[in-house]
């Protein structure tokens, strides 16, 4: 999952009514493969609910597998309870068969506490234990990207791609990515692209408003947002004017962000003081001083 540094909202989790095949999740203390595909399934489908009672369900049954620990992690990973995941892929390294899959899942979890020299290392490990890792790659570009290394990133993200067959998620990061770096075009098409393979991916709905405002389309890159999700996206769109030297627009466009919330905006305020200082040393004026 991939964070916007403008805010982003994480993509609600949906819980649904578990499967008949779920009931027995194992027979005699043994993680069959199909257990385990369907224990899958349900995280990747983000039915949480449904991959929990599973996954309880086994250890009431005495399964003792590395490949549990390494799907409990992933739950808890996908529940955001990253030291929990943390804990769990740590005891499914000493096994040779998930073993990469549990540097992967640390490096994840160490990306997700903001423990991102330990993550870096920790993601480069896995890609060395199994080069086609892709969320491993996907994560690592993600790492590049906050050093700015744009070359890393690019190649990073290039295995994802190859990895995971060109998934939504790996097109939102590198299409992020691409953003950062100037290259909105591409940006764009990234995004786009994540979106026609997974059309409720908010993350990508949100990097593609954002990248329509760093082009200057402001009015597309708020249109259609609901009530609750205006004040967020005027405020990444006035980012986006400043970012552009737009320094008039980005103050409208704040100001908006400010008068849509309905109670204080720390983020939007914090954006418009940093415009103003810019469009200040821009026209050769002191810079205003930010009041603690």
């Amino acid at each position: 999952m991939r964070l916007s540094h403008v805010g982003l909202a994480l993509v609600a989790l949906l819980l649904t009514a578990a499967p008949a095949a779920a009931k027995t999740p194992s027979a005699g203390g043994v993680l069959t493969s199909a257990v385990a595909a369907e224990i899958r399934r349900a995280i990747d489908e983000q039915r949480l609910l449904d991959a929990g009672r599973m996954v309880d369900q086994a250890m009431v049954d005495g399964v003792r597998d590395p490949r549990l620990l390494i799907l409990g992690g992933d739950l808890n990973l996908a529940r955001q309870r990253y030291n929990v995941a943390l804990t769990s892929y740590r005891m499914a390294e000493d096994a040779p068969e998930t073993r990469a899959q549990s540097l992967q899942g640390q490096g994840l979890a160490l990306a997700m506490l903001g423990r991102s020299e330990e993550a870096l290392t920790m993601l480069q490990r896995a890609v060395a234990a199994d080069p086609k890792a892709w969320r491993a790659w996907n994560a690592l570009g993600a790492a590049y990207d906050l050093r700015a290394d744009w070359t890393q990133a690019e190649d990073a993200y290039a295995h994802a791609m190859t990895g995971s067959g060109g998934a939504p998620q790996v097109l939102n990061n590198r299409g992020y990515s691409r953003l950062l770096q100037r290259r909105r075009d591409e940006s764009v098409a990234d995004l786009v692209a994540a979106l026609q393979k997974k059309p409720d991916l908010a993350e990508a709905r949100t990097n593609l408003r954002l990248a329509l405002a760093m082009g200057g389309d402001y009015e597309r890159a708020i249109t259609g947002a609901s009530a609750d999700d205006r004040a967020a996206l005027l405020n990444n769109a006035g980012f986006a004017a400043g970012m552009r030297g737009d320094y008039a627009k980005a103050e409208e466009l704040l100001n908006q962000a400010l008068r849509a919330k309905t109670e204080y905006y720390a983020r939007a305020s914090e954006n418009l003081k940093i415009v103003q200082a810019l469009a200040a040393q821009d026209t050769g004026s002191a810079a205003p001083h930010a009041r603690p």
